[in-house]
């Protein structure tokens, strides 16, 4: 018998969830408070969409920094290689990148949505935008009902539809709340669905930005705005205790640093020391030891030993980044390179081995690309992703507590949970 299944958030999780529980032939409501569709998507990997990693599945697990045990079934059950044939299947060709990121070949988030809109109308999916729910409908099961529908649960609601913002009541057999979480509240991402599933006695844990840029303490940074630095290798430290390294890519911004390496290292840090005022050191030749570096030093200078110093070491660095290194070292630009003292070199080696910087606290929600926290998943099947509180409640994506590193695994999160929540729905 066909059910009558409503998604709310048209999103990534809610768009895949739409669409398996109305492959099954059921009737399905996908509800979007938004004037379009995936309007975070349009956004994500710099409007290039990172839609997935093309890794091993094991990996992907390696990758989810909370409640990675949770996702087991759904990773199995739609795991990297199926999005790739889902989306290749509706007309959008995908190619693999560094680091196993997976983009579309055309560099654009836009045909992601359109390859997901397609499959929308394919499967009847019938679509509301401008259509914002306030509050879920649930009913008692009655003792009788109670012993048919939920023999091995302990659960006393069932779930009969949304209210919608203008007091409309939709009548619903299943309901899936995809809202996603608080970052980047401008896509429509207020925590919505932390709201409904309070309502329905869920728990929600404390919510933060994550996956966000850093301010920084020190002025010379915002001189070297929109410079990316390439193979550097950072560390962060609360006092003497180390609390992170990386290899890789960084940015500077006009407040600070941002990119993977810095995005990463606000994922690791414990939230009670994230906020406090963080040393980090960037070693901008990381392929080399000091010992290997100083050679390399001492071969520039004697190539220009008749030189200024300040234009003695443009072979080390990024241009940008020359007058800044030569502020710090103290050492007189002007110089003659072969009047430098061992002294100075080693206050130049140190720069480029382990350049300070004081991190002075993430960016807020309107520049992460995720939320850390949510739903307990304690409270949620993860066979089927139903709420274990109401029957015929079920949550997807970035809305539960559930949060990855960058390079596409947060959105495989919403496609894996938005499957399972889509096809457990249905039946």
């Amino acid at each position: 018998m066909s059910k009558n299944i409503i998604v709310v958030g048209g999103g990534a999780a809610g768009m895949l969830a739409a669409y398996f529980a109305a492959e099954a032939g059921n009737k399905v409501a996908l509800l979007e408070k938004n004037e379009k569709l995936g309007k975070k998507i349009y956004i994500t990997g710099k409007g290039r969409c990172n839609l997935t990693n093309a890794c091993d599945v094991e990996e992907l697990f390696l990758n989810v920094k909370s409640n990675s045990k949770f996702l087991y079934s759904a990773f199995y059950g739609f795991d990297n290689s199926r999005v790739i044939d889902f989306f290749e299947s509706h007309g959008m060709p995908v190619k693999v990148e560094r680091g196993n990121r997976v983009f579309p070949v055309s560099d654009k988030s836009s045909d992601v949505i359109f390859a997901l809109q397609r499959a929308l109308k394919e499967k009847k999916v019938e679509v509301s935008l401008h259509t914002e729910v306030s509050k879920l409908c649930y009913e008692k099961i009655t003792e009788k009902k109670a012993d048919e529908e939920a023999a091995d649960k302990k659960t006393e609601l069932k779930i009969t539809g949304v209210i919608l913002k203008d007091g409309t009541t939709m009548a619903a057999d299943a309901v899936i709340v995809a809202t996603g979480g608080l970052s980047y509240p401008s896509t429509g991402s207020t925590g919505d669905g932390y709201k409904m599933a309070e309502d329905a006695g869920h728990t929600v844990t404390e919510c933060t930005p994550s996956l966000v840029p850093f301010n920084v303490k020190e002025e010379w940074v915002k001189s070297l705005q929109g410079l990316s630095l390439k193979n550097t290798a950072i560390s962060i430290y609360s006092g003497k205790k180390k609390l992170y390294e990386d290899f890789g890519e960084m940015l500077f911004t006009h407040f600070g640093v941002s990119g993977p390496m810095i995005l990463s290292a606000s994922a690791s840090i414990k939230q009670s020391l994230i906020k406090q005022p963080l040393d980090m050191y960037i070693d901008l030749k990381p392929a080399l030891t000091q010992e290997a570096l100083d050679k390399r030093i001492l071969r520039e200078f004697e190539e220009a030993k008749n030189k200024q110093f300040k234009n003695s070491i443009n072979k080390l660095l990024p241009a940008k980044m020359i007058p800044v290194i030569i502020e710090l070292s103290g050492i007189d630009p002007d110089k003659k390179v072969n009047e430098i003292s061992k002294e100075e070199r080693n206050r130049l080696l140190m720069l480029f081995k382990k350049l300070p910087v004081t991190l002075n606290g993430p960016r807020g929600y309107n520049e992460a690309i995720i939320t850390k926290g949510g739903i307990k998943v304690k409270e949620i099947n993860p066979s089927t992703m139903e709420s274990k509180l109401v029957n015929g409640l079920y949550f997807a994506g970035e809305v539960l507590d559930l949060d990855a590193y960058t390079g596409g695994f947060n959105l495989q999160i919403a496609w894996s949970t938005g499957y399972l929540a889509g096809t457990s729905a249905a039946v």
